[in-house]
């Protein structure tokens, strides 16, 4: 009986000394809140700058360049162009969009993709086109909402 109960508390010993299993993803939602949100602090820090086509400095923006400097000074890698940026980023329905988070759009058919960059609440900060400035812009703008394609996510 005694050395039954030896290795009852035995094994409830080191039971209790074993580490707590680990959920694998139990840190990445935190990790990309943090992430995002400096994603989404950088871009509206740029709000305002010129549309420049080909533009990837505060001189002046397109829209990948713009994605493409914000996120590289959060110390996320991106490619240049939307449409590469589209393809290598992770997919992300608009129901499931986190600040930080990339929308992309298409333009006159396959021909042009435009992104921009979710903050939240339905709205993306984006260099529209030439003429105007890096500003906000709604998903549910019926424009914007027809050329939707998809979410990305780099975080």
């Amino acid at each position: 009986m005694k050395s039954a109960c030896w290795i009852v508390c035995l094994s409830l010993g080191l039971c209790a000394c074993a580490p707590w299993p680990e959920r694998p993803d139990a840190a990445q939602p935190a990790l990309q809140t943090v992430q995002g949100n400096r994603v989404v602090e950088l871009a509206r820090s740029e709000l305002g700058v010129p549309y420049l086509y080909g533009g990837e400095t505060p001189d002046g923006f397109d829209c990948s360049g713009l994605v493409q400097y914000v996120y590289a000074h959060a110390g996320i890698e991106v490619p240049r162009t939307a449409n590469a940026q589209l393809y290598a980023s992770h997919p992300v329905k608009r129901q499931m969009l986190r600040p930080g988070d990339l929308v992309f759009f298409e333009i006159a058919g396959n021909a042009q993709m435009h992104v921009g960059i979710y903050i939240g609440d339905g709205r993306f900060i984006h260099a529209p086109e030439t003429g105007g400035k890096v500003s906000y812009a709604q998903l549910d703008n019926p424009y914007w909402k027809a050329h939707f394609i998809s979410g990305g996510r780099f975080q």
